[in-house]
């Protein structure tokens, strides 16, 4: 079948002042479609999960997944050359993703991991996220503190139970650990439990307040620089537990200074979804890895730019990923705990889901207009690898808004 002519595909979107605007979709960048070297950089993407459009369940309380479908996400960015940060807050934990499901996720996901790296021959990297979210089920436990006893068993649980699922350890920031907690030391005495019992080394994850508030003042501190050096404190004296940390700050400096104080060996996995590209790049100090949520949305190109890197491209590198960061600074625009709906969009322009719905109901996290901009920077990033599909697919959207 002939590829449509571009020229023609136009479509009509909603503008910030109400009114519609004809755009006109551009070619998509011929990123490869399989990674075909190992790359320099260890790079992580959180992965978002599939609902179950057809579920008959209450969408915003109860969490039903497509199973296929998620698991086929997976081994498409396995493909990439992308490892896989699992059950993170990219597949909504927190926001719909419960720990019951999260676990039968982690297992299918590892067993999954397996079985591709055996038919491909290559590894299939991945690690999962493990946390205290089973403190905060109903409205009420949410919000009342739990004892720091609480919280350490309720990360050995789920340390015990991922662990006996063949998976690698993510060490997620606790809401209840910031509801509980009463000084730095609180911090220092769940950490040092829970890194002294850690099988193989960790990740650990220091998710900011911008994408939960529930995780403000985390470390001990309301300022970033204060809780950096508890957080180092911690890290540094358990590096032989620790593979690297991720921090979600969307502050390049700040990761930066944090980098360079890091003990050796202990990576720094960047999860500044606005300045991957400077930091993954590195300088003559360093660099980061990377651990990112976007990478999900644009995982062909993060895969072309990281094989460039790879090769000694630099130049090539940058200019892969220079035109993916306008649109993952919309996606992650605050509130920048929505960022998963922007996330789910993309994949379901692509065709790699067949529906626009979440768990949770996130779906309706973000506005027709918010949708529509999105739209118009993946192109511009030629990201929309089948534009006609992707037309066709925003054309509903629009439908359900109101707009012919």
């Amino acid at each position: 079948m002939n590829a449509p002519i571009l020229s023609s595909l136009k479509i009509n979107l909603p503008t910030p002042a109400g009114a519609l605007e004809t755009f006109v979709l551009s070619e998509p960048r011929a990123h490869p479609q399989k990674a075909s070297a190992t790359f320099n950089r260890v790079a992580f993407s959180a992965a978002h999960v599939v609902a179950d459009a057809r579920a008959a369940n209450d969408p915003w309380i109860d969490c039903s997944l497509d199973w296929d479908r998620t698991i086929a996400y997976r081994e498409y960015l396995w493909g990439l050359g992308l490892g896989v940060a699992e059950a993170m807050d990219t597949a909504q934990r927190g926001m719909g993703l419960d720990w019951p499901t999260s676990l039968e996720l982690i297992t299918r996901a590892v067993n999954a991991s397996k079985a591709w790296s055996a038919r491909e021959g290559r590894p299939a990297l991945i690690a999962a996220g493990c946390g205290t979210d089973q403190l905060d089920l109903g409205q009420v436990r949410a919000t009342q503190a739990q004892s720091i006893d609480e919280v350490i068993r309720a990360y050995e649980e789920q340390m015990a139970a991922i662990e006996k699922a063949g998976g690698r350890l993510i060490i997620m920031a606790s809401r209840a650990l910031a509801r509980s907690a009463r000084s730095p030391a609180d911090y220092e005495r769940v950490y040092d439990r829970v890194l002294s019992q850690a099988r193989e080394p960790v990740i650990i994850h220091w998710l900011g307040e911008m994408f939960d508030p529930m995780l403000a003042g985390y470390w001990g501190s309301a300022d970033h620089f204060a809780a950096m050096k508890i957080a180092l404190g911690v890290i540094n004296a358990h590096a032989a537990k620790v593979d690297g940390v991720k921090i979600s700050l969307l502050d390049k400096d700040k990761e930066i200074v944090m980098r360079r104080q890091l003990a050796k060996g202990v990576r720094m996995y960047t999860g500044d979804d606005f300045n991957y590209a400077l930091l993954i790049a590195g300088d003559e100090e360093g660099y980061s890895d990377a651990l990112l949520g976007i990478f999900d949305a644009i995982a062909p190109a993060a895969s072309a730019a990281l094989a460039a890197l790879s090769a000694g491209d630099g130049a090539t590198f940058e200019a892969i990923l220079a035109p993916t960061v306008p649109l993952s600074r919309h996606i992650f625009q605050a509130p920048t705990r929505f960022y998963k709906t922007g996330v789910v969009f993309m994949a379901y322009l692509n065709g790699h889901q067949d529906h626009f719905v979440m768990v949770g109901g996130q779906q309706s996290a973000r506005s027709v207009v918010h949708l529509a901009q999105l739209f118009r920077l993946a192109d511009r990033a030629g990201l929309l690898r089948d534009p006609d599909l992707a037309r066709r697919r925003m054309v509903r959207v629009l439908a359900l808004h109101g707009i012919a």
